[in-house]
């Protein structure tokens, strides 16, 4: 798959925005974001978009992505260069919002497309699990409290950087686990930075 032409990826892709398989669950109807080119080094691997991004279109266009961004040390110009950083979230379409905020991912998306797309990301050198979902399909950690995969890091790198969900829903959490900005941020900025340069 490796050897597998730009325009394959191309077309997976219109494939996947042409993808209708959850339709009759999406409340707020389809609307596949995500973003992805064969040199990209970076992947963030997400959850799934929330309504200010499926009005946009544009992945991490909202406070969730300004603070990702500052996570990173990326500017909006390197973040949506596709050739520099994939994203792909766990479920393309905006779920709808349930009780206590946004609806986890559609089921059917990940076994329907990611497989496929990760296929042909060959450069892909590190990619970020922001929250519980992209951390279970990646590390197959679905059980495990957060805060422990999170803070034992060093032992998914170089492939893997587990990280909570950029949204301001998880200010809480931020300020419970202080070791998060001491320790993890400046390794994260390190890394993207080396993968990036």
């Amino acid at each position: 798959m490796a050897n597998e032409s730009p325009r394959g990826l191309a077309r997976l892709l219109r494939e996947v925005r042409a993808c209708r398989i959850c339709a009759v669950h999406l409340p707020h109807g389809v609307r596949p974001v995500l973003q992805a080119g064969r040199g990209a080094r970076v992947l963030v691997a997400g959850q799934a978009p929330g309504r200010r991004v499926h009005e946009t279109g544009v992945p991490f266009d909202d406070p969730s992505g300004d603070r990702l961004r500052e996570w990173m040390g990326v500017s909006r110009r390197v973040f949506y260069d596709a050739e520099q950083i994939a994203i792909l979230p766990m479920g393309f379409c905006f779920p709808g919002t349930g009780r206590t905020g946004d609806l986890p991912p559609r089921p059917e998306c990940a076994p329907a497309w990611r497989r496929a797309i990760l296929d042909r990301l060959p450069s892909v050198e590190i990619t970020l699990l922001l929250g519980r979902h992209a951390i279970a399909w990646h590390l197959g950690a679905g059980g495990a409290p957060l805060a422990g995969i999170v803070r034992s890091f060093r032992e998914h790198l170089p492939r893997f950087f587990p990280l909570p969900h950029p949204s301001p829903r998880n200010n809480a959490w931020l300020s419970k686990n202080p070791w998060f900005a001491k320790e993890l941020l400046p390794e994260l900025r390190r890394r993207v930075g080396r993968v990036l340069s």
